[in-house]
């Protein structure tokens, strides 16, 4: 949130040096005050300046999108592995039942002559 600083010790002492009386520096400050604190009221309505993100809302935004995308290549890489495993085996079954039908083929037709 942002905070407005105004000096009122030193919009007062302006004041009375310029030649205005101690109640009517007090009065214009509080005014001024109270215009001021209006105007950002406004501008935070209008603007909804309570949802602007700051540069580190962004960095930690940042940080924590990158720590999730590791956290899923990492996954990604995993399950990859794990089908490539997964198909190496489906391939060695397969070569093997057609080496076992391969031989029974020729057993049988060795056997008929």
């Amino acid at each position: 949130m942002t905070i407005l600083t105004f000096d009122t010790h030193e919009f007062i002492k302006e004041l009375k040096d310029s030649g205005f009386s101690e109640q009517q520096a007090e009065a214009i400050t509080k005014l001024q005050k109270n215009t001021i604190n209006a105007t950002l009221e406004q501008a935070k309505h209008d603007y909804q300046l309570e949802d602007i993100a700051t540069t580190r809302d962004l960095k930690e935004l940042e940080l924590k999108l990158d720590a999730r995308i590791r956290e899923l290549e990492l996954k990604v890489a995993k399950d990859i592995v794990e089908s490539k495993a997964e198909l190496i085996r489906w391939v060695v079954a397969v070569g093997l039942l057609q080496i076992t039908v391969i031989t029974g083929l020729i057993l049988k037709l060795a056997g008929s002559f």
